[in-house]
């Protein structure tokens, strides 16, 4: 077993609960981390026998295209899509971050963490 990561991608996106956020858009990072069995991929050096980080990305990128109200939902989209593409991994972990959300305070980010 291994884990395939993809730290820090950010979009320019338009999700949130209020309607002022799905209007002006905002920021977000996502953080991805797959585990699966890539031990083929290391011995026969093939694209085909691990998840490519490039789908990954693709995946994400797509859905973040869809507008949602929360970061979970957003989370459980990708896990969902992921699973999907790459239905033999054992394991998918996202993080989904908004910059400067609207909290009425200083916060530079809020962030959640699924696992699936």
């Amino acid at each position: 077993m291994g884990i395939i990561a993809l730290e820090g991608i950010e979009f320019f996106a338009y999700h949130g609960v209020y309607a002022e956020e799905q209007r002006i858009g905002n920021r977000y990072q996502i953080d991805i981390s797959v585990t699966t069995d890539f031990s083929d991929a290391a011995e026969n050096d093939k694209l085909s026998d691990t998840v490519n980080y490039g789908d990954l990305y693709e995946i994400i990128a797509g859905v973040m295209k869809i507008k949602a109200k929360l970061l979970e939902h957003i989370a459980q989209l990708i896990i969902s899509s992921v699973r999907q593409r790459y239905p033999n991994v054992e394991a998918v972990e996202v993080s989904v971050s908004k910059f400067n959300p609207p909290i009425g305070g200083v916060c530079t980010r809020a962030k959640v963490t699924l696992k699936g």
